[in-house]
């Protein structure tokens, strides 16, 4: 008699895919609320327009490779790529600066591989990577927080505008506090503190808030379970013990202090929004323990020392590369199975 050959998983649960998809987009409301609040409407302008390319490249993906378009398209993955993407990138960034970061998320960094579950690679890390790489002046260049200047934010029709590129829209833009720290080479930490507006109470005007905001999406998301606490709270660890051991506020040589690093950036939009993806990270939770620590010395290395001020996206794709390779050594016992031990032989 012939038997049937089903593979695992054979349980179902509740948290399908697009719940997941639907839960993590609701819990990046507090962050973008405070982005929007301190920059204006680029950041929804952002998303908006990112979200209309995503979805509209994964149908025509999906009729190319003949997928069942709205089968996939209802699980909400290209949604959160959309969104994360349009976070990640400075407020109003030009369409056509979004539409190639669309086009390797989705395309090149997605499909390419498979699909959904498939790429080895964050898909939203890679189209920020490359038009970092590409484009690095529209890139580096954000909106002036409010209270750090005289002026009025990009409200939702000038955000258009400056996306677009209908029109010159004149906004006041400066230097993000990583990267004010980072070009620093004489003054001691207070005296740029106290010298520079971009910085506030923990971290950046604004910038302390928005990763206050997804903090708490993060949290929502650890108690709905969406994703352990492994990850996440391993990066942050790290990133504060190697902040701690290298901070020195009498040098200008400083990285600055464990609760800068944590606030500043995308620390937290990392942490519980990147770092967490189930395809491209570890499984086994002491793969996961290592993944994030390892993002969290990146970030670190890279914010200090290397050529970009922030470094979330580069540590999470190096640490994509060696996920397997946690995945191999850190492999769970069957059940049943004790762990080896070495006997002497007697003699």
């Amino acid at each position: 008699m012939a038997l049937l050959t089903v593979s695992s998983p054979h349980a179902h649960g509740p948290m399908s895919t697009a719940t997941v998809m639907r839960l993590v987009l609701a819990a990046t409301v507090p962050g973008v609320f405070a982005l929007t609040y301190f920059f204006g409407f680029g950041t929804l302008t952002n998303i908006l327009w990112a979200s209309i390319l995503a979805v509209g490249m994964e149908a025509a993906i999906l009729k190319l490779r003949k997928r069942p378009i709205g089968f996939y398209l209802n699980d909400g993955s290209a949604l959160v790529t959309a969104v994360l993407l349009g976070i990640a990138l400075p407020p109003a960034s030009p369409w056509w600066v979004i539409a190639v970061g669309i086009l390797f998320a989705i395309v090149f960094a997605k499909h390419l591989y498979g699909g959904m579950g498939y790429n080895p690679f964050n898909p939203a890390m890679i189209g920020y990577v490359v038009v970092l790489i590409s484009f690095p002046v529209q890139l580096t260049t954000w909106v002036a927080p409010a209270g750090t200047f005289d002026g009025n934010l990009l409200g939702p029709i000038e955000a258009l505008v400056r996306t677009f590129s209908v029109g010159a829209v004149d906004a006041v833009t400066m230097a993000t506090p990583l990267d004010v720290l980072k070009q620093n080479d004489s003054l001691l930490v207070e005296d740029l503190w106290a010298s520079s507006a971009q910085f506030g109470t923990l971290a950046g005007v604004g910038w302390e808030w928005a990763n206050v905001g997804f903090l708490l999406g993060g949290l929502f998301l650890l108690y709905k379970r969406v994703f352990t606490w492994h990850a996440p709270i391993s990066m942050l660890i790290a990133l504060v013990v190697l902040s701690a051991l290298f901070y020195d506020g009498g040098s200008s040589a400083s990285g600055g202090s464990p609760m800068f690093h944590l606030f500043s950036g995308a620390t937290m939009l990392g942490a519980f929004f990147i770092v967490t993806d189930p395809v491209t990270s570890a499984v086994s939770n002491r793969g996961r323990i290592i993944y994030g620590a390892c993002i969290g010395v990146l970030v670190y290395l890279i914010r200090v020392w290397g050529n970009y001020p922030d470094a979330v996206a580069f540590s999470v794709l190096l640490m994509n590369f060696a996920a397997p390779l946690l995945d191999h050594y850190t492999q769970p016992r069957t059940y049943g199975h004790k762990k080896k031990t070495l006997q002497k032989e007697a003699d």
